[in-house]
């Protein structure tokens, strides 16, 4: 099964979430590592039975991944960057079982747009958010089995896609990287005969299982510098604060009620540990470890162990699992060391409680549905949803709608690039806000004078450098200058002048469905917009339900007459029943002058010693 636990994993579970280099305090330990690596590579070489080596690489890896892990971690600089509450979803819901409940019943399957006539793709869409430390945060697994097509025909699902096999496949997509998963249905290729893509077995229905396993209860403790060292007590959960630095934490918890029958076999970390800043707001994780000393001897203990065999047997891998049970049972604790993007004030720990759990499997059998982004027709399709889901960042995003020039100004990043001395850059950005999703489009006519100047003895700015126009060219719509240092007289050495940058003003209105205007529709849970009254580049619509809560937007579809041709009406599909709908509508566009002075990165000289 797709094994989906964003909590833990079976054996070493190391979570290393950060990008970018070492510094230079890592070189000693990195070449010690790197030591270790290769010395570990020689032994691998040496052994000659291959489920022997296949077990030596696994775990021996995964040690040395760990301690790299460490090494990056304890060594990254301290930069604030802020994240999503992890456990905003349980708050929407009574209980762990309706949220369980949710997941599964939000499950849909949409069939995509593919060019191909041998191919048609097949996009599971999930109610909660994919790809992120909050997608959802109970264990849980799911499984494809087959598809049924349009000739009654039901293909099985098989985990790779097979040159030789002569027929229809169903197997995970290898073209989609950012929606791992995605399915593609292939057809066989006949040489000498030309099958449209409509002429081909249609899929009908998705099959397989699904498996969520949801905690009976979730006990939260909040946390600060003054509890280090103390145990804090809720029912059979106890939880110890070992240590509390500017960035990271290190937590023990200890549940004295067994785990329930049903998953007592499942690896499971209960353990969600989440940090807050001065300003309240949470604080992004850079990575985690969640083995301590004795867990890290131990598993030394087993590499050791293994390294004395000649070759593997059953005996032997079962003596392995029987020390690793008889180590758990032992030590029942949960310990992780987490380490966040910023300094920490307070700690929310939550624990996710298995000393009950309801344990929901279920065979699914999905309608396969068409619903492109853009649809030649005025047919509305229905998306019948029985499930509700929230969106939790609409709120702070749409508070982006009115933006000040000042705050503008003072979100500007400006960044260079001179590896091509033909067309370095200076790129002026800022990060995205809901403002700039109605800018629309920006006007040709915008000066942005700008003057290079090369530097004199003192390292100040000297005269301005005389330029043919050929030199250079600004981009205010992309806020991006190219500059060809080939044709300069002299190397320039600070940029000055103005880019132009624009601020929308926004009305923002809150509409019953029960009495919205001409040109606005609700069908269910679709909210039908009509393009010549509320187009698309100048209006944005986002719904609440009764609880006053943003709901979270399923998907948009536009609808046309004719093939490329104007948008007649847009739909707008919704987890849930709106009962508010929220216009923001574009009324003008601000020039802001942003004013620069940049003092310009030279190009390297590659003659240069290092």
């Amino acid at each position: 099964m797709d094994l989906r636990f964003p909590l833990g994993c079976l054996g070493l579970s190391i979570a290393l979430l950060i990008t970018g280099g070492c510094s230079p305090d890592d070189k000693p330990k990195q070449a010690s590592l790197e030591d270790r690596n290769a010395a570990f590579e020689k032994t691998l070489d040496s052994i000659k039975d291959q489920q022997l080596k296949d077990a030596v690489a696994d775990l021996g890896g995964s040690l040395l991944l760990l301690e790299r892990a460490r090494i990056k971690l304890q060594d990254k600089p301290v930069e604030t960057e802020y994240g999503n509450d992890d456990l905003a979803l349980l708050k929407h819901y009574p209980d762990s079982q309706a949220l369980s409940d949710t997941y599964i019943n939000g499950l849909f399957v949409l069939r995509k747009n593919s060019s191909s006539d041998y191919l048609t793709d097949l996009e599971p869409v999930f109610p909660f958010p994919a790809n992120s430390n909050a997608e959802f945060p109970f264990p849980h697994a799911l499984e494809w089995q087959s598809v049924t097509l349009s000739n009654k025909q039901e293909v099985p699902f098989q985990p790779e896609w097979s040159e030789t096999d002569p027929g229809i496949q169903l197997s995970p997509s290898s073209a989609n990287l950012s929606n791992p998963d995605d399915l593609t249905i292939t057809y066989p290729y006949v040489d000498g005969i030309e099958t449209a893509n409509a002429q081909q077995p249609q899929p009908l229905m998705l099959h397989g299982k699904v498996e969520v396993i949801a905690p009976g209860q979730v006990v939260n403790f909040n946390l600060t510098r003054d509890d280090v060292g103390k145990t804090r007590t809720d029912g059979t959960i106890s939880v110890t604060l070992l240590s509390l630095d500017k960035n990271v934490a290190e937590v023990d918890i200890i549940n004295s009620a067994p785990l329930a029958a049903e998953v007592r076999d499942t690896a499971l970390n209960p353990l969600i540990i989440q940090a807050r800043d001065h300003t309240g707001q949470f604080l992004s994780r850079a990575g985690s470890i969640n083995e301590n000393a004795e867990q890290l001897a131990f598993y030394q203990q087993q590499l050791a162990e293994m390294l004395k065999q000649t070759a593997w047997s059953d005996a032997f891998g079962q003596q392995l699992d029987d020390e690793q049970k008889a180590f758990e049972a032992e030590h029942p604790h949960h310990y992780s060391k987490v380490y966040f993007n910023g300094t920490v004030e307070n700690l929310d720990i939550s624990v996710l409680d298995f000393s009950t759990a309801n344990v929901t499997r279920k065979t699914i059998d999905l309608p396969v549905r068409k619903l492109d982004k853009t649809v030649v027709s005025k047919d509305i399709q229905t998306l019948p949803l029985s499930v509700v889901v929230y969106d939790d960042q609409a709120a702070s995003y749409l508070k982006g709608s009115a933006l000040e020039p000042e705050q503008l100004i003072k979100s500007v990043v400006i960044s260079q690039s001179v590896e091509d001395a033909s067309a370095a850059t200076i790129e002026f950005s800022h990060p995205p806000t809901f403002n700039d999703e109605l800018l629309g489009v920006l006007p040709d006519t915008s000066e942005a004078p700008v003057t290079f100047f090369a530097e004199d003895e003192h390292g100040q700015r000297s005269e301005p450098l005389e330029l043919p126009v050929e030199a250079f060219d600004v981009d205010p719509h992309t806020g991006v200058i190219t500059y060809d240092l080939n044709l300069f007289p002299e190397t320039p050495a600070y940029a000055v002048g103005s880019m132009p940058l624009f601020i929308a003003s926004i009305d923002k209105h809150t509409l019953n469905t029960a009495q919205l205007p001409k040109g606005l529709e609700l069908k269910g849970n679709a909210l039908v917009v009509d393009q010549k009254l509320f187009p698309a580049d100048t209006w944005r619509f986002y719904a609440k339900d009764d609880t006053g809560n943003y709901l979270k937007e399923v998907l948009a579809v536009s609808h046309s007459t004719e093939a490329d041709g104007p948008a007649l009406f847009d739909v707008h599909y919704f987890y849930g029943q709106p009962t508010r709908i929220e216009s923001y509508s574009r009324t003008d566009l601000n020039p802001v002058e942003y004013g620069f002075e940049v003092k310009l990165v030279k190009v390297p000289d590659i003659t240069a010693p290092h």
